[in-house]
């Protein structure tokens, strides 16, 4: 018996009959600590997909091509190493993904499904359910909790009456909170527009979004990842009103009561900053630190990069951002992506004969960038070897 013990031992290493391995990545699964005071008796953290979507199962960094990540976002980061004390340690993005906004493949990835909290980059997210839900010349009336909603403002309030189209200008060009909570209100609620936003990431493939709050102030549960915003930008790309808001200089705005109406301004540096840019969005809370998600175009070839919880020293995430963009433009266009930006969650089996689902083939999955010998369960021959020796010599003793 201790001989088909051992035995069995040796096959199920050979077979990988090993402890199951979680899927995904380190630390994927939920954003990391510490948390905000607004995250309180928070829901569990949203499951890991057990294949990633897109095929993009990196964990580290990887290039299209075999290159290396630019300069500006090495760890560690330059002027790292003597932080001031109680302040945020200089550091490029924890997890960024650049991709082609046409065709979605994949070009440059660091832990691109990694969950992190996405903070005003989600307003993304509300723009699309706006523009898909909403008549873009409704008028919405402004009240006074406009003008004590947390954070940033485009500047509405009561007596103001304001267009969908206007409310998306206020939310886009200014990451106003308020015309968030207004196109919530149109929307049917914050918890209603909360709902529509998760209902829609989760059809889009968005699987690691889940948005706490319309406007992408911190909440409980919410979450989202670097694949997740440039999936969704890309998506919001394809419509008109989006695409021209989010490139639009500035606008002529309403006031309300005696307040008169305003220029309203485009606060994107990198949409002045940086040659062909399509248009940009940030976030920043405490707890999220600093986002941003947009869109560029050279030789007529356009790209999407996002970057999630970054800072800005010793390299602006626009730079940050640029550097990403420039090493895109720069690889040839039929260099084989990483893995895609999807428009649909992965498809399920169907259940076979008795409600279980079939069991697929096995497949060799090819070696991850971060694991050059390939799959985890394959061990070294020598070592298979090696024990066999041992399980062998055991028994004789055990036999004496």
């Amino acid at each position: 018996m201790r001989w088909i013990a051992a035995a069995g031992l040796v096959v199920g290493l050979l077979t990988g009959a090993a402890a199951p391995v979680a899927p995904g990545c380190p630390g994927q699964a939920a954003p990391p600590g510490p948390a905000a005071v607004e995250e309180a008796a928070g829901p569990p953290a949203l499951p890991v997909p057990a294949e990633p979507v897109g095929g993009l199962g990196v964990c580290g960094d990887a290039v299209a091509g075999g290159g290396a990540v630019p300069v500006e976002l090495a760890w560690p980061a330059p002027g790292a190493a003597t932080p001031v004390p109680g302040a945020p340690v200089p550091a490029p993005a924890a997890a960024f993904v650049l991709a082609d906004l046409d065709t979605g493949a994949v070009l440059a990835a660091r832990a691109p499904h990694a969950r992190h909290r996405p903070a005003s980059a989600i307003k993304v997210l509300t723009a699309i359910v706006a523009l898909r839900d909403l008549d873009p010349d409704l008028v919405v009336d402004g009240t006074a909790e406009d003008l004590r909603i947390e954070g940033s403002r485009a500047g509405i309030g009561p007596g103001g009456r304001y267009t969908v189209r206007q409310l998306l200008q206020g939310l886009l060009l200014n990451s106003g909170n308020d015309t968030a909570a207004a196109l919530a209100r149109a929307l049917g609620g914050d918890a209603a527009t909360v709902a529509a936003m998760t209902a829609t990431a989760a059809g889009l493939g968005a699987l690691d979004t889940r948005p706490a709050t319309p406007s992408g102030l911190d909440g409980p549960g919410g979450a989202s990842s670097a694949y997740d915003l440039a999936l969704l930008f890309r998506v919001a790309m394809r419509d008109p009103l989006f695409a021209a808001t989010i490139a639009t200089p500035s606008v002529p705005f309403p006031g309300y009561g005696d307040m008169p109406g305003f220029e309203l301004s485009n606060s994107s540096r990198f949409r002045t900053g940086y040659p062909g840019a399509l248009g940009g969005k940030t976030g920043f809370t405490d707890a999220a630190r600093h986002t941003f998600v947009g869109a560029a175009e050279r030789g007529g070839r356009r790209l999407v990069v996002a970057l999630v919880r970054g800072e800005q020293s010793p390299v602006p995430m626009t730079a940050q951002a640029a550097a990403l963009l420039d090493l895109g433009f720069a690889l040839p266009p039929g260099v084989a992506p990483l893995g895609t930006l999807v428009d649909a969650p992965p498809v399920v089996a169907a259940p076979g004969p008795g409600g279980a689902p079939p069991s697929p083939a096995p497949a060799d999955p090819a070696p991850s960038p971060d694991d050059p010998a390939g799959p985890g369960w394959i061990v070294p021959v020598g070592a298979v070897v090696a024990l066999v020796v041992l399980v062998t010599v055991v028994l004789r003793r055990r036999r004496r």
